[in-house]
C-alpha cells in the first residue's frame, strides 16, 4: 500500500470515529440511582428494561447506578449536590423521604409533565406520600411517582399451621400462642427484624387502633395507648411467649432465608421478598396482613419512589419524563411486580393476562393485593431523619429492657413535639 493511499485511510478512519464520537455527545444520557433493597433478580430486570428502552428509543442513554439501600441513595445523591458533582437525572429513594428531599432542593416537581389521566390509573393508596404541602400555601405539588413500593406482611409456612392442627391467626392472642405452639429448638416461632422499627411496627400499631403519625407531615402519636399497647405486645412475645428472640433483632436480610430454610415458622417482611420466598420455599407460603388486636388485618406502605433530580437541564429532564412513562406504563410495572415481587401500581395493570396467568399460579400475589384495603399510610414528617431517630432510640431501649414501653413513647412524643413545633 502506498503512503498516499495509508494517508487516506488513516484519514477515513479518523473521520469514522470523529462521527461516533458525535454521535455519541448527541446521545442524551438518563442516569438512575436505584437501590438493591431485597433478594430479587431486580439488576438483570432493570439492565432488560434499559436494553429494550434504548432499542427503541435512539439517541438516549439508560444508565443504572445501583447504589445499595435507599439511604445510600439518599445520601450519594445530596454529597453529588452538595459538592457540585455530575447529577442523576432520577433517583428511586423512599417515599417518606419526600420532605427532607424537597426541603434540601435535591429533587423538582413532577407537576408540569403529569397529566390527570396518567395520574388516574396509579392506585390511590400508592399517592399517599407522593405530595409535598409544606410550603403552608394551601396547595400540594407532586414530587414522588410510585414505582418499587411494597407493603408489610407476615408470611407463615401454612404447612406447619396444618401439621398441627392451627389455623392462620386472627388477632394478637392467636398469633402469640400460634408462634408459642411453632417455637422448637431449632425454630423461631416468629421473627420480626426490629433493628429499624418503625416501618414492621407500624402495623401492630394500627392495629390497636392509633397508625403512629396523621395525614399531616406535623404530628405523631407516640404515646397513644394504642402504641404503648403494641410496644408492650413486642415485647410480650418474647418475654411471656418465648415465642420470638428477645432484644433487637438486626436480621432484615436474614429473615425471609431463615423462614424459607425452616428456621422460623412466621415473619413479618416486605412484600418485596415474596418473589424470593416463593422461589425458595419447599413448603406452602401463606400471606396477610398482620392481625389486629381484637381481629382484622393491617399493613403498611412502604418502598420508593421515582424522583426528579433538581438542576439537571431541561432535554435531559424531558427524556427522564418520557422514560418514567415507559417504566411505569402497566405493561411494565406488572413485569416488574411479577419478577421482583414489588406491587403493580398501575389499576389496569391487574386487568392484563400476564398479572392474571400470574395470580392464577401464584395466589400469594394477589392476597398480599388485597392488604392495600387496610395499609395505612407510612410514617413521614418533616424532619424525618430526626424524628425518626427519636422513636426508634426509644423502642430499642424498649426492646433491650433497658425502659418500659409508656415512659420511652411519652419521651419520643416530647421529643419529637418539640422539632415538629417549628413547623407548625
Amino acid at each position: 500500500m502506498s503512503k498516499r493511499m495509508l494517508l487516506m485511510v488513516v484519514l477515513l478512519l479518523a473521520l469514522m470515529l470523529s462521527v461516533v464520537g458525535l454521535q455519541a455527545q448527541d446521545n442524551t444520557v438518563v442516569q438512575i440511582y436505584f437501590p438493591i433493597a431485597v433478594d430479587s433478580p431486580i439488576t438483570e430486570v432493570l439492565n432488560g428494561y434499559a436494553e429494550t428502552y434504548m432499542a427503541a428509543n435512539p439517541g438516549v442513554e439508560i444508565v443504572w447506578s445501583f447504589e445499595g439501600g435507599y439511604t445510600d441513595v439518599k445520601n450519594r445523591l445530596s454529597t453529588v449536590a452538595e459538592g457540585g458533582g455530575e447529577l442523576p437525572a432520577l433517583a428511586i429513594m423512599l417515599a417518606t423521604d419526600i420532605y427532607d428531599l424537597r426541603n434540601a432542593e435535591v429533587i423538582q416537581s413532577w407537576d408540569p409533565y403529569v397529566t390527570d389521566d396518567y395520574l388516574a390509573d396509579f392506585t390511590p393508596t400508592w399517592l399517599a406520600n407522593s405530595y409535598y404541602d409544606g410550603d403552608g400555601d394551601g396547595t400540594s405539588e407532586l414530587y414522588g411517582l410510585p414505582f418499587q413500593r411494597s407493603t408489610v406482611l407476615l408470611y407463615y409456612n401454612a404447612d406447619l399451621l396444618n401439621e398441627a392442627g392451627l389455623s392462620m391467626p386472627a388477632n394478637w392472642d392467636e398469633l402469640a400462642t400460634t408462634a408459642q405452639a411453632l417455637t422448637t429448638d431449632s425454630r423461631e416461632g416468629i421473627l420480626i427484624p426490629n433493628s429499624w422499627p418503625y416501618w414492621v411496627f407500624q402495623p401492630f400499631a394500627a392495629g390497636d387502633g392509633q397508625n403512629i403519625v396523621s395525614d399531616s407531615d406535623v404530628d405523631v402519636f407516640f404515646d397513644n395507648p394504642g402504641v404503648v399497647d403494641a410496644l408492650q405486645y413486642w415485647v410480650d412475645l418474647y418475654q411471656t411467649y418465648g415465642a420470638t428472640p428477645d432484644g433487637v433483632q438486626d436480621n432484615w436480610g436474614d429473615a425471609p432465608g431463615a423462614f424459607t430454610d425452616g428456621a422460623a415458622a412466621m415473619i413479618v417482611h416486605s412484600s418485596g421478598s415474596l418473589r424470593s420466598i416463593l422461589n425458595n420455599a419447599n413448603f406452602t407460603v401463606g400471606v396477610s396482613g398482620v392481625p389486629g388486636k381484637d381481629g382484622g388485618s393491617y399493613s403498611v406502605t412502604g418502598g420508593g419512589n421515582l424522583y426528579l433530580v433538581a438542576g439537571i437541564d431541561d432535554a435531559t429532564a424531558q427524556a427522564a419524563w418520557d422514560f418514567v412513562q415507559w417504566l411505569t406504563a402497566p405493561e411494565q410495572t406488572v413485569d416488574w411486580s411479577i419478577q421482583s415481587g414489588y406491587y403493580n401500581t398501575r389499576d389496569s395493570g391487574f386487568e392484563l393476562d400476564a398479572w392474571q396467568e400470574y395470580v392464577a399460579e401464584n395466589p400469594q400475589a394477589d392476597e398480599a393485593r388485597a392488604m392495600l384495603d387496610s395499609a395505612v399510610r407510612e410514617f413521614s414528617v418533616q424532619s424525618l431523619a430526626d424524628v425518626r431517630n427519636i422513636l426508634h432510640t426509644e423502642i430499642l431501649a424498649v426492646l433491650n429492657g433497658e425502659i418500659d414501653p409508656a415512659t420511652a413513647m411519652a419521651t419520643a412524643q416530647t421529643q419529637a413535639d418539640d422539632i415538629l413545633a417549628i413547623y407548625k
